[in-house]
């Protein structure tokens, strides 16, 4: 993903508020993503990586979603090259309309992709499957309580709602967890990893 091209997510969606304050605090948490420098990035995302396949070898989900990065976003390719070698099978969310759930296609690192029609990365040949049981969920911001701050789309949140839910798995840096007041549609996530994860907390499920 670092070697690879970005394929920046539409711009025109970037920034939409669910809740009053929380467009500001979406804002304040982009701009001190980006300010982070690349040589501290790089290394805070070598050590999520590292605790997201101790995680998915204790857990072992018979499939993963994970996500392709933008923005900022820990980017996981490392992880994810260790995770297929040792027999992962991936998917990446695919945008099917504005106010649906994500959908998810098997993904094979290295194969050729394109945009879909939210200017988001996936595969050129889509293959879709159904969601997965476990899932990566990148967070521009989180709380304590594990409540996840996207960009303001609601698609996971959708995607979270539907039965049986996914395992699901924050990512995001420890610089990242702020406070706010969650909404009535909000999911917490089962588990939160950053940088500052201790090994502890990483690897076992926190649910079966």
């Amino acid at each position: 993903m670092t070697s690879d091209p970005r394929i920046p997510r539409s711009e025109s969606e970037a920034i939409a508020p669910s809740a009053p304050g929380k467009a500001e605090l979406r804002q304040q948490l982009l701009a001190a993503r980006r300010a982070v420098d690349a040589p501290t990035r790089a290394q805070w995302d070598q050590a999520i990586g590292r605790q997201v396949v101790a995680w998915w070898r204790a857990a072992r989900p018979a499939t993963l979603g994970v996500y392709w990065p933008l923005r900022g976003e820990p980017d996981l390719a490392p992880a994810y090259a260790e995770l297929a070698a040792s027999g992962a099978r991936l998917l990446l969310p695919v945008v099917v309309a504005r106010d649906a759930a994500l959908a998810f296609a098997d993904w094979r690192l290295g194969e050729a992709m394109v945009r879909d029609g939210m200017g988001v990365a996936v595969p050129a040949e889509l293959r879709l499957q159904d969601c997965p049981a476990a899932v990566l969920v990148p967070c521009l911001g989180f709380t304590g309580e594990r409540y996840r701050l996207g960009y303001g789309g609601g698609f996971y949140d959708r995607t979270l709602a539907r039965t049986p839910r996914p395992l699901t798995v924050g990512i995001a840096y420890a610089a990242m967890q702020v406070a706010f007041e969650a909404d009535v549609h909000d999911v917490a996530l089962d588990r939160i990893i950053t940088e500052a994860t201790p090994p502890s907390i990483g690897c076992p499920p926190a649910r079966a």
